[in-house]
């Protein structure tokens, strides 16, 4: 995905991209991928601030047309055409504008399950005829808005933020159930992946067809799997696990089992998190450890950005576990979710873990996050860390569980404490347009709100017939 640069004088970004688009060798190439597996429709898609992936199916013998003019969907698609509790529609309401979404021809794909139909991931910009505005990207849009945000983080630190995801999900269906001791766990446990074959063999098929470089997997928890792949620059994790998460309901779908990346299924077991492993690289260098030095380390660049990172923590949250189930992670004690802002020398129970290879393992984020936000907050905390020289302390030794307080701020244990601390770090809000970041706690404060209305299956077995 090329970055998006300041478009000359009298020009707009959506005109920029339109004459991108306009590569006549670019088209060529493109028609020829999809005469030569015999693409007949083309989803453009683009991503919600929740994660979903919206947008329209086109007939495939209209692609010149939708590369130079996109396609428009109702703005308020950003956030789900959600309505907040009084049935007013957030983002924009119904009278709003739409926007134009507009291909990337670098992320054409043709899907693997069904070769009839290819896909394109878009940036999103406001329409042309809109006065002031018009052209200019979408503020709303996630994911342009971390592309421009890298690009930024590299021009002003000369560093690239490399990472890769490990997609913990909960697979439930006939034939997936598992049994095993009391006190005991299946974590690993072979038979228990092999139940999983048909699962896991779809998943790393498609996923190998669609770009992602499978590396390896395993059976965590009652139906628990998680499957990785390799590491990139981090706009491009941040696709491909968008990527993953369609694959995963393609492949239930075909099985006829449920896929589910709720971050806490059930107590008592693991939930399901998102681990973000992340090294900053200038040029083909890591700098987060010196090779020379055997044990682990970490440089002062790396002490800076871990000191970023743990800065920020807690008004990361809301980005990191953006759901009200997200927080029953950090309630079931002892579940490998961290218990507070810390970090450690592979240290499992911390915030932030330093691994044998040279990178940090960021533990808060969950199986629901939105990559894009995520990725552009990372990015915000670990320059803020750089800029200001942040000491991150000392490292934890032993379980995070039960040792000493943390020096940084407490991690929020609900979604509406997690909301406070997002809109009093102005860090983290940096990190998004102000009209994103505005939409964003309107979104979440909403779905809060619901929540904290609801009559939930624990208060009516507490307090049903509880008197007299």
């Amino acid at each position: 995905m090329p970055p998006i640069t300041e478009p000359p004088s009298g020009t707009t970004a959506l005109d920029e991209h339109r004459d991108r688009n306009a590569d006549a060798g670019a088209l060529h190439d493109l028609r020829a991928r999809i005469q030569e597996s015999r693409v007949e429709f083309v989803y453009y898609q683009a991503v919600s601030l929740s994660g979903r992936v919206v947008g329209k199916v086109v007939p495939a013998r209209h692609l010149a047309r939708n590369l130079e003019r996109g396609v428009n969907l109702h703005r308020t698609a950003m956030c789900d055409l959600q309505t907040d509790r009084s049935g007013a529609l957030l983002g924009g309401g119904a009278e709003a504008a739409e926007f134009t979404a507009m291909p990337d021809p670098d992320t054409f794909a043709v899907l693997p399950w069904d070769t009839t139909v290819a896909r394109f991931l878009c940036r999103v910009y406001e329409p042309a005829h809109l006065p002031g505005v018009g052209g200019r990207p979408l503020a709303t849009d996630a994911r342009s808005n971390l592309t421009r945000a890298h690009a930024a983080f590299t021009r002003d630190t000369g560093l690239e933020l490399r990472t890769g995801c490990e997609p913990e999900m909960t697979w439930t269906g006939p034939g997936l159930e598992v049994s095993f001791r009391p006190g005991s766990s299946p974590s690993y446990h072979a038979d228990a992946l092999e139940r999983m074959r048909p699962v896991y063999q779809r998943v790393i098929r498609y996923g190998q067809a669609l770009g992602l470089d499978m590396i390896e997997g395993d059976y965590e928890d009652p139906g628990q799997l998680e499957l990785n792949w390799g590491f990139d620059r981090a706009d491009r994790t941040a696709d491909r696990l968008v990527a993953y998460r369609q694959i995963c309901r393609q492949v239930a779908r075909e099985l006829g089992v449920t896929a589910s990346f709720m971050p806490k299924p059930t107590v008592g077991a693991m939930g399901n998190g998102c681990h973000h492993n992340l090294s900053l690289w200038r040029g083909e260098e890591n700098v987060l450890a010196d090779p020379s030095v055997r044990e682990l380390h970490l440089t002062e660049t790396g002490r800076h950005a871990v000191g970023g990172i743990l800065s920020h923590a807690a008004g990361a949250m809301a980005v990191m576990g953006s759901t009200v189930n997200s927080y029953k992670r950090y309630w079931d004690a002892g579940q490998f979710a961290p218990a507070q802002i810390n970090w450690g020398m592979d240290n499992k129970t911390c915030t932030v873990r330093l691994s044998a290879n040279g990178r940090l393992e960021f533990k808060l984020p969950d199986a629901m996050v939105n990559p894009y936000l995520s990725h552009a907050v990372l990015l915000a905390a670990i320059k803020d860390g750089l800029d200001h020289a942040t000491d991150p302390g000392d490292p934890q030794r032993g379980s995070s569980y039960e040792g000493p307080p943390s020096p940084f701020q407490p991690l929020p244990l609900t979604l509406g404490e997690a909301l406070d601390a997002f809109a009093a770090d102005k860090v983290v809000r940096g990190a998004m347009p102000e009209e994103m970041a505005d939409l964003y706690l309107e979104l979440k404060h909403d779905e809060w709100a619901r929540f904290c209305g609801a009559v939930t299956d624990w208060e009516r077995e507490m307090y049903t017939e509880a008197i007299p």
